[in-house]
C-alpha cells in the first residue's frame, strides 16, 4: 500500500511536469523562420507561423504535416517539460498527428524531464489506438522513467488510487483540449497492461 501511495504522488508530480511543459506550449509564440533557398531550383518549404507544440496541443494536423515538410526538428524538446511533439500528441490522444509524426521518423525512445517517453503518456492515458501505433513502430517497452516505472508500471495500480490524479489533470488540461472519460479509462487501463506485457 506504501509503494502504491508513493507511486500515486510520482505519478501526480509527473503530471504536474505536463500541466507545466502545456502550459509553456500554447503561450509560445513562434520565431519565424527564415528559409535559405539553395542554389539549384528546388523549392523551400517555409516553416509554419505556428510553432509545432502549439499546432498539436490544438490538434491541427495541417500545421504539423507543414512543419514535417518544411524539416522541422520533430525531436525538438520543449524546454519548460522536455517533450517532444510526439509525447505532447500521446498526451492528448492527438491519432492523427501522432500517426504523422511517427511515419516522419519521430525518434520513440526520446524521454521528456520525467523520463517518459510518448509511449508512457499513451499508457497513461489510456489511449490505444496510440499505444497499438508506438508498439507496431517498435517503441521499446522496457524503457524506465525517472520514478522506476516502464509504461505498463504506470496503468497497474489500482484505478481507485489514480481517479482523483485523472479528475485533476481533467480539470487543468480540459480547456487546452484533454478529455478524460473516466469510466473509459478504468475500462481501459487494463487492456493498455495486457497490450504492453
Amino acid at each position: 500500500m506504501k509503494t502504491l501511495k508513493i507511486n500515486s504522488l510520482k505519478t501526480l508530480l509527473i503530471l504536474s511536469y505536463i500541466t507545466l511543459f502545456l502550459t509553456n506550449a500554447c503561450a509560445q509564440t513562434d520565431k519565424k523562420s527564415i528559409s535559405v533557398a539553395s542554389s539549384n531550383t528546388e523549392s523551400v518549404v517555409a516553416k509554419p507561423e505556428m510553432n509545432i507544440n502549439t499546432a498539436v496541443v490544438s490538434g491541427n494536423l495541417e500545421v504539423v504535416k507543414q512543419h514535417i515538410k518544411a524539416g522541422t526538428d520533430i525531436n525538438e524538446k520543449d524546454a519548460m517539460s522536455g517533450s517532444t511533439p510526439l509525447i505532447t500528441a500521446a498526451t492528448f490522444g492527438k491519432n492523427d498527428i501522432a500517426k504523422a509524426l511517427i511515419d516522419a521518423g519521430a525518434d520513440l525512445s526520446i524521454k521528456n524531464n520525467d523520463g517518459a517517453t510518448a509511449l508512457h503518456s499513451a499508457a497513461f492515458f489510456c489511449y490505444v489506438e496510440i499505444v497499438q501505433m508506438l508498439i507496431d513502430a517498435k517503441a521499446d517497452k522496457t524503457i524506465k522513467n525517472n520514478f522506476g516505472a516502464t509504461p505498463r508500471e504506470s496503468v497497474m495500480g489500482s484505478f481507485a488510487d489514480m481517479k482523483p490524479i485523472y479528475e485533476m489533470l481533467q480539470q487543468q488540461l480540459g480547456p487546452m483540449g484533454l478529455k478524460i472519460n473516466l469510466k473509459d479509462i478504468e475500462k481501459t487501463r487494463p487492456v493498455i497492461a495486457m497490450m504492453l506485457q
